[in-house]
């Protein structure tokens, strides 16, 4: 009888690493591995010195707030939840309400973790929180001098159908509207 191997142990064997890459907000590594066949070859991982944070603020009513801005690695314009790294060792939750505050001057009464995601896994180690946001009040935004930022209220049905349509493509903005889809019973499209 033929043993049974276990799925969740590394096949992989790192020979060697070596920092290829440094910046304030990302690392780049090079390792030297074999690979589960036992060929022979390199690796590229982008270590990421943040996580993201996303939060999807939620009104009474159910609308939700959206912000549109210039996304300079795409030159493309894109609706977003409001979001923005956090340090490592800082809490995601008080990364998503700083992020929402700032962008938005939104706070909010409670935000409840909704999903933790790995963003690009085959070649990052960047890790999502993405949270949901009610009993909102308005206040002042305050964003950093790299944005510039246009805050909207959407109504549901319209978010949904951005989502639907393709004008809504940030990852942490899709995971958020797709969570909120089932919690409304929305599983269908």
């Amino acid at each position: 009888m033929e043993q049974r191997r276990d799925e969740t142990e590394n096949p992989w064997v790192t020979l060697r690493r070596r920092a290829i890459y440094d910046n304030p907000w990302i690392s780049v590594r090079e390792d030297d591995v074999v690979h589960p066949d036992g060929r022979a070859g390199i690796y590229g991982v982008v270590h990421y010195k943040n996580n993201a944070v996303g939060v999807l603020p939620v009104e009474d009513d159910g609308s939700i707030w959206l912000v549109g801005q210039y996304r300079y690695p795409l030159d493309i314009y894109s609706w977003e939840i409001p979001e923005g790294g956090g340090p490592e060792g800082e809490d995601p939750a008080v990364t998503a309400r700083r992020e929402l505050r700032e962008e938005t001057g939104l706070t909010a009464a409670t935000l409840v973790l909704i999903a933790t995601a790995h963003l690009s896994n085959s070649v990052s180690d960047e890790v999502a929180y993405i949270y949901r946001a009610v009993g909102l009040e308005p206040g002042p935004s305050d964003p950093e001098g790299s944005e510039r930022l246009e805050v909207r209220r959407f109504d549901w049905p319209d978010a949904w159908k951005m989502l639907q349509t393709g004008a809504i493509t940030d990852s942490l903005t899709v995971i958020a509207l797709l969570h909120e889809a089932v919690r409304r019973g929305q599983t269908h499209a």
